[in-house]
């Protein structure tokens, strides 16, 4: 194995460890700050974080601030801005857990509205992967109950599975961008922290719970901040680069769940449903098989 491609495993395998701990920072963040207040204070770190490594790299005065700022604006409003006011919301209604593997639904979203707006070819296999996900999904919302169709909580779900909407079709948008990689991230996040904080201003959202802790508001919103939103990304993106095999990287994306459910447990102290693990498994397995 060359240097290169063990570097590229060495950014992907950080990338994961990072991405594992988010879904138990998210409820432990939610404990102090409602979904606005984690929203707004993650996008303010991680813009700050992205706004150092875009001022740190070659080129980054490629293009003016207004042309960047006009660029990003459809993808800043989908991403922090929806994606994750959505996101947080279904981590406040459902545990963890369920709100973390529906969230995996994103991949065979991907590929429908692929189909629909980029009018990609929809094979067969696509349509088995997207009915076998979405059995998943019926399999942790009901917590195994398929027959009675007893949502625990619908509304959750709904907005859980809604984000994964809204990353897919920011993944869209990004693929018509001919930015660099580190300047599309910094304006768009550029762009979507000043969305989010005209609608904290014009909801008059309250940002705490009146039960929180500051301090472990502040320190929450900075590990959301840094280590879902920021860094992350970065190492990701890094280790995409240096690989000479873009599928082996990509895969190891699925590990993350798993992991993360070892977390929720160990760290939240959440009993892990038998239906989750069968139901996020039924999502994983549909996406590799598309991939294959």
């Amino acid at each position: 194995m060359s240097l290169s491609q063990k570097r590229s495993y060495l950014f992907a395998g950080l990338a994961i460890l990072c991405w594992s701990s988010v879904s138990t920072a998210f409820k432990l963040g939610l404990m102090h700050l409602t979904p606005v207040g984690l929203l707004f204070t993650s996008a303010f770190v991680a813009t700050l974080f992205l706004a150092i490594s875009y001022a740190l790299s070659p080129g980054s005065q490629e293009q003016g601030l207004i042309p960047n700022l006009y660029k990003s604006l459809p993808a800043g409003l989908l991403n922090p801005f929806l994606y994750y006011l959505v996101l947080f919301s279904a981590y406040s209604r459902l545990r963890a857990q369920e709100a973390q593997a529906l969230n995996y639904t994103w991949a065979i979203v991907l590929t429908l509205l692929s189909a629909l707006l980029l009018k990609q070819r929809f094979r067969l296999k696509d349509l088995l992967a997207l009915l076998f996900s979405f059995a998943g999904v019926i399999v942790i919302s009901t917590r195994g109950q398929v027959l009675k169709l007893h949502f625990d909580d619908a509304g959750g779900t709904l907005l859980a599975i809604g984000s994964s909407v809204i990353w897919a079709l920011y993944w869209i948008i990004n693929l018509k961008d001919a930015r660099r990689d580190v300047s599309k991230l910094f304006f768009n996040f550029l762009v979507g922290f000043l969305l989010i904080a005209v609608y904290v201003i014009l909801s008059k959202s309250p940002l705490l719970l009146p039960e929180a802790n500051i301090l472990d508001a502040l320190l929450y919103g900075v590990w959301v901040g840094i280590f879902e939103m920021g860094l992350t990304f970065v190492l990701w993106l890094q280790a995409l680069k240096l690989t000479q095999n873009t599928a082996s990287i990509s895969n190891l994306i699925f590990i993350t769940p798993f992991l993360s459910m070892l977390l929720i447990r160990e760290v939240l102290g959440e009993p892990i449903h038998p239906a989750t693990i069968i139901g996020l498994v039924m999502i994983v397995v549909s996406n590799l098989y598309q991939k294959i």
